[in-house]
């Protein structure tokens, strides 16, 4: 997952980062944003930020920022792609210093001033945002440059800057009349103030459902190094000789797996599925998603769409959402007659285990890690002890990394981190040269939100001379005090997926921010990470860093070669409740605002029924009270880019299997032609350059273990 920081022009693209080295004017100089950081590429001071230098920052920021497009609107000279597009890119240097910290530390490390100040703040930047995109003076010189593009001699990266421009302007309603405008501005600062609630909402659903465990009897089928961890965060919390079972961002928990007490279970996954809904008092989501809704839903009418999904999609690869629910929907018939099979062989493991009662949501994981153990002879404690943090990371990511691009990762230890969990690397070309900085987060706390994602603090770009310092954030459980940091297979994976992310804006080589690295479509940026995952699996690469943390001893061969097979099973469950969730996503952004109906769980029973990808054991991924992609996380109407952006990727790794896999070559290639690009061309000419050829759904097919 993507995570990027406010921008003014959000309306049109990801995100933009503007930096230049100009200063601010009316900020104390002990502020550790007035200037830009005397540290490496700019890294923060995070050794001198404190909160109360946040809104002070972002309140100049904003005056500043304005004050430059006032500056190129008051110019007599005829619009130019310097005066104009050029100087638009560099302006909002303090803005996108202090935002990008920002937006970090609210997601990975927030507390109370913090929240307080992004309530405060939300509907101020969107105000800020409507300042510049309704500037009916700057639109006109950026529109004139528009009906004279063929004529400005402009290279192919700034055709499509001047595009994304322009039609951020008109997508933010700068066609529109004066009234309209006011009532767009209106909701565009009452939507914001929505987004955030819901973002606090989520932090504190997850203490509030996390299930605490009076006796360590009920937590038969733990591991060792789990109940520790388990005992730790209850003693963390003042609950000394209780257990805390935490819930995760997904509707499924990765505990149910090994949990024998089946009541617990229960008690864990309704934890899960049920948070958001109001239940014994607690946060309800509910008023927010609906008011969310109808309001998205007016915006996109009153700027000529049908709905918020056409509205969102019109600069998307899909284009449309009936190209979306298509590519979903012509999926169900196959995956629903998987997952029906898989449920009759849970059914049978069930039956076999001498127990009565019918297959449930929190029996699924629990009977099909047995399954999976059954069939494969793989059990998830027997092969976590080969899955050790540092050993995946840098004996896994890291060596990948190294094979196809020549990159090595130099762990520093002199610059300041926001938490003590951090660690930097300098990222490096084969020749020593510094590409940018990597930061890496990997553990679940309380002041994190739940997921994983990539994020960066300096975008690259050549025209403010800027080099990327990116993070990886993930959540992976804590382990207890003195214990090893053992990892699931799935979090290997997501260790992969995230990189890909990191190297999208490690790799970016182009000249404009606003079109560097990840600043892509939404049904595109997830490609580049879809297609690192692969490799965690690839033989060779798995015994470099599957080794046990205790010997040292590589994974055994047929161990690998189980782990591997098994990696392919249950696709239809995963498969299945990855589709609900984003058909769930597209219904609610297609409704116009009379559609948005009162009651929340009884329009997803009717979606799911409704498109066939209903299960009663097998729920939505997300479901809508906490689905937190598309109410606050900037992907509404465009979870489905995950899968879209699957079938690039599995058709590209096929490709590169076909030219030799893991070489420097196919690296060198899929890092010019993709990964350095950025949006800086149509992101299907990238896909192409790189395969020579329009991807085929065969490779997600045979990916997903559905052919």
């Amino acid at each position: 997952m993507i995570s990027k920081p406010f921008s003014f022009l959000a309306a049109c693209m990801t995100a933009a980062s503007f930096v230049t080295c100009a200063t601010a004017g009316d900020l104390p100089p002990d502020n550790p944003f007035a200037s830009p950081s005397p540290l490496v590429f700019q890294t923060p001071q995070f050794d001198r930020i404190r909160d109360e230098h946040f809104r002070p920052a972002f309140l100049e920021g904003m005056r500043l920022q304005l004050a430059e497009m006032d500056a190129i609107t008051a110019q007599t000279a005829e619009p130019t792609f310097e005066n104009t597009i050029t100087a638009i890119e560099k302006s909002g240097a303090l803005l996108t210093r202090v935002r990008n910290v920002f937006s970090n530390l609210t997601s990975s490390h927030k507390n109370d001033a913090l929240q307080a100040i992004e309530t405060e703040l939300a509907p101020l930047q969107a105000a800020h945002s409507d300042n510049i995109l309704l500037n009916r003076s700057l639109f006109a010189r950026v529109s004139s440059l528009w009906d004279r593009r063929e004529q400005l001699g402009l290279t192919t990266e700034q055709q499509e800057v001047l595009k994304q421009h322009y039609e951020g302007f008109v997508r933010a309603g700068a066609r529109l009349t004066d009234e309209q405008q006011v009532r767009i501005r209106a909701l565009n600062e009452k939507i914001s103030l929505l987004e955030t609630k819901f973002e606090e909402h989520l932090l504190a659903l997850l203490k509030e459902r996390s299930v605490v465990v009076d006796s360590v009897a009920e937590l038969d089928g733990m591991s060792e190094l789990d109940i520790s961890a388990a005992a730790e965060i209850a003693k963390a919390r003042g609950l000394s000789g209780k257990f805390i079972l935490e819930i995760s961002n997904t509707t499924r928990v990765p505990i149910l797996t090994s949990l024998n007490n089946r009541a617990l279970r229960q008690r864990v996954w309704e934890a899960s599925a049920y948070r958001g809904l109001g239940r014994d008092g607690g946060v309800d989501n509910r008023p927010l998603v609906l008011e969310l809704a109808k309001l998205r839903a007016e915006r996109a009418q009153l700027l000529g769409f049908d709905s918020h999904a056409a509205f969102k999609l019109q600069n998307q690869m899909a284009q449309t959402p009936a190209a979306a629910r298509k590519m979903l929907t012509d999926l169900a018939p196959g995956v629903m007659e998987r997952v029906r099979q898989e449920a009759r062989d849970l059914e049978q493991m069930v039956r076999a285990s001498g127990a009565t009662h019918e297959l449930a949501p929190w029996d699924w994981e629990y009977y099909a890690e047995k399954l999976r153990k059954a069939r494969f002879d793989v059990d998830e404690s027997q092969v976590k002890p080969y899955f050790e943090l540092n050993s995946v990371l840098e004996n896994g990511v890291f060596h990948t990394m190294n094979l196809l691009h020549g990159v090595q990762f130099r762990e520093r230890t002199d610059l300041p981190i926001f938490h003590p969990d951090v660690r930097v690397f300098d990222v490096l070309e084969k020749d020593g040269t510094r590409i940018g900085l990597f930061f890496f987060d990997p553990f679940r706390r309380e002041t994190k939100r739940g997921g994983a994602w990539m994020s960066s603090f300096v975008d690259q770009s050549g025209l403010l001379r800027e080099r990327p310092v990116v993070v990886n954030t993930l959540n992976i459980p804590r382990p207890g005090a003195g214990e090893p940091a053992l990892v699931s297979f799935d979090n290997v994976v997501t260790l992969f997926h995230e990189m890909g992310h990191g190297l999208h804006g490690l790799f970016s080589d182009v000249t404009y921010p606003s079109v560097a690295g990840t600043n892509t479509p939404r049904d595109f940026v997830e490609f580049p990470s879809t297609f690192q995952e692969d490799w965690a699996i690839q033989p060779a690469i798995l015994a470099n860093y599957a080794r046990h943390y205790k010997t040292g001893e590589r994974i055994p061969a047929e161990l690998l070669e189980r782990v591997v097979k098994a990696s392919r099973f249950n696709q239809g469950f995963d498969t299945l409740e990855y589709l609900s969730a984003a058909i769930l996503d597209l219904e609610w952004h297609s409704l116009t605002p009379d559609q948005v109906p009162a009651d929340v769980e009884a329009f997803e029973a009717a979606t799911l029924k409704k498109y066939g990808v209903h299960h009663p054991a097998v729920p939505p991924r997300y479901r809508t009270s906490y689905f937190a992609h598309i109410w606050s996380g900037g992907y509404s109407s465009s979870y489905y880019a995950y899968i879209w952006s699957e079938v690039l990727a599995a058709d590209a790794f096929a490709f590169m299997q076909q030219q030799g896999g893991a070489t420097a070559v196919n690296g060198e290639k899929f890092r010019r032609e993709v990964l350095s690009k950025g949006s800086s061309r149509d992101p299907m000419e990238s896909y192409k350059a790189f395969r020579g050829a329009a991807p085929t759904v065969e490779g997600l097919l045979i990916r997903r273990g559905l052919k």
